[in-house]
């Protein structure tokens, strides 16, 4: 009648009838070995994508910091040192890359790529930045593939009737950065490098901002070759590239109109005034 409770299909069999079919099933058929089996594949692919997302953590923390580090460089007396401690963090942070590709062997990377992707990315983006500090250029995803190669040796003692040698067997695991993962560190890039922008004009350095005005524009020039054709992620982060260019150019602006009556010391809270009225303005927009 209206106003009754609905009745589902499974109340016409009773409480016990129920139970009973449970405890009818054969945990020896073939059809549970199967279950169970496919239980323990689903358990282990799940313990291994918590480790990855651990590790990929770990990866993050370690190139952020080495992106701080590298920010010294600017205002460092000695910058060679700088170089030399960030090589030595991102050695650590290959390390870890190491340990990801080591848990990858014989599985397919893309079924786990969401978990190590930030990682990677972040990893892209100190790279980089360390490479740009060196070369004034930017890095290609072949060069950085060709740093996540890993060797090791593994030796196994043969005993012959006549002598005792020794056999090495190298044993290489790698990891390849995708070309997705590639341009998002490369557009998060662009922001270290507008940051260092402003540090460099406060240190009264006033090349390197228009070093890095054309640098950004060549970067921002090739992202929109890929435009929307591309993936989501990576147009999403054309705005925020834009953002940076803008910051840089207006600097450069700056220094070539009002250079001259403005003292260096003076320079750096110039820039981060106007970049604060950019951001306002664009949040009203």
């Amino acid at each position: 009648g209206s106003g009754g409770f609905r009745k589902r299909k499974h109340d016409n069999f009773p409480h016990g009838q129920r139970r009973e079919e449970k405890e009818n099933v054969n945990p020896s058929s073939a059809l549970m070995t199967s279950f169970k089996s496919f239980q323990l594949e689903l358990d282990t692919r799940h313990d291994k994508y918590e480790r990855l997302v651990k590790l990929s953590r770990d990866i993050t923390i370690e190139s952020k910091r080495t992106i701080f580090l590298l920010h010294r460089f600017a205002s460092a007396p000695n910058g060679e040192e700088i170089l030399n401690e960030s090589e030595v963090k991102l050695d650590a942070v290959r390390r870890k890359i190491k340990q990801v590709a080591q848990e990858l062997i014989g599985e397919d990377m893309y079924q786990f790529h969401r978990a190590i992707s930030p990682g990677l990315q972040e990893y892209v983006e100190a790279v980089s930045f360390q490479y740009f500090i060196k070369t004034r250029s930017l890095i290609s995803v072949e060069e950085i593939n060709k740093q996540l190669i890993f060797t090791a040796e593994d030796r196994e003692e043969t005993t012959n009737t006549t002598s005792n040698c020794n056999d090495k067997q190298l044993h290489t695991w790698s990891l390849k950065v995708t070309p997705v993962d590639y341009l998002l560190g490369v557009a998060d890039l662009t922001g270290e490098l507008m940051r260092l922008c402003i540090s460099s004009v406060g240190n009264g350095d006033i090349d390197t901002p228009f070093e890095l005005s054309q640098f950004l524009r060549q970067i921002y020039d090739g992202f929109t070759f890929i435009g929307n054709t591309g993936p989501y992620e990576v147009s999403k982060k054309l705005y925020t590239l834009k953002q940076s260019l803008a910051k840089v150019e207006n600097a450069c602006y700056t220094l070539k109109v009002r250079g001259s009556e403005i003292p260096k010391h003076m320079l750096a809270d110039v820039f981060s005034t106007k970049t604060e009225l950019i951001d306002q303005e664009e949040g009203l927009s």
